[in-house]
Formats: structure tokens, C-alpha cells, sequence
């Protein structure tokens, strides 16, 4: 009987021995195969001539408001009025009639009294919203609202 507790107790010293071995952390060799195209949490906003040379019609007024906005599934919506304006460029429509509206995928900062240009293009998508309110344009992606210089 002895012999047995013997041989048992020096295979379960000899086995706690091997499963209590030092184990070395491993150095990681973390490669980023794509750190030159990633860019977290950085916007491209396009200057005053990016805005204009992207736009398919441009108009600096001063008498622009949201009238409606609604956010749910998939991204916000902002649908703005341009009462007046001066158009400075347009490749699609010879003669455009105010009061207009157009789309805007963010909350554009408009001041009180101050003539802002509006970059406009053709309105991709949003096949009812058009529709129903007769929208033909939609804000152009990266501009940012400019004021016009007196």
C-alpha cells in the first residue's frame, strides 16, 4: 500500500511540476497593412473653389430657412427654402424659379443677415421626398457654407 501512495504522489508531484511551467509571453508583431488609408475621425471639407468647380448650380442669397428635417432609419435629412438669390452658375437648367428648396444630408450653419453661397446638385435618391416636394437639388457633399464677401 505504501508503494502505491508512493507512486501516486510522485506522478502528481511530477505532473504539477510540468503544468506549472514558467510560460514566456509572446512578443506581437502587429502589422497595419493599411495605416496610410485609414483616417478615423477626419472629414474632407473642400475649399470655395472645390465647392464651386463640384457644383452643378451655385446661388448666394440670404434668404434661406430649414423648413423640415427628419432623422430616423439611415442618415438625417434637412430640406431648406431659398426665397431669392442670384444665380452664379448652372449647367443643368437654363432659368431657375424661386422660391426653391434642396436637400441637405447635415444641419447647415446659417447666420441671421448674412448672404451665404449655396452649392448645389442634381438630387441622387430620396425618390418620394422629391416627389412629394418637388425637389430637385441636394447640397453638395464636403462644402461648407461660405459667406460672400461684400
Amino acid at each position: 500500500m505504501k508503494v502505491r501512495m508512493m507512486i501516486f504522489q510522485s506522478l502528481f508531484f511530477i505532473i504539477f511540476v510540468i503544468s506549472c511551467e514558467e510560460k514566456r509571453p509572446q512578443i506581437e508583431h502587429k502589422i497595419d497593412l493599411f495605416a496610410d488609408e485609414r483616417q478615423e475621425g477626419k472629414a474632407y471639407v473642400m475649399n470655395a473653389d472645390e465647392c464651386f468647380d463640384a457644383s452643378e448650380v451655385v446661388i448666394s442669397s440670404s434668404k434661406i430657412k430649414l423648413t423640415d428635417s427628419f432623422s430616423g432609419r439611415g442618415k438625417p435629412v434637412f430640406i431648406y427654402r431659398v426665397d431669392s438669390g442670384n444665380v452664379l452658375k448652372t449647367t443643368r437648367d437654363s432659368v431657375i424659379s424661386f422660391p426653391m428648396q434642396f436637400l441637405a444630408n447635415q444641419k447647415l450653419a446659417l447666420k441671421k443677415d448674412s448672404s451665404i453661397y449655396v452649392y448645389l446638385k442634381k438630387l441622387e435618391g430620396f425618390r418620394f421626398i422629391a416627389e412629394e416636394k418637388q425637389i430637385k437639388y441636394q447640397w453638395v457633399k464636403g462644402a461648407s457654407v461660405f459667406e460672400v464677401k461684400k
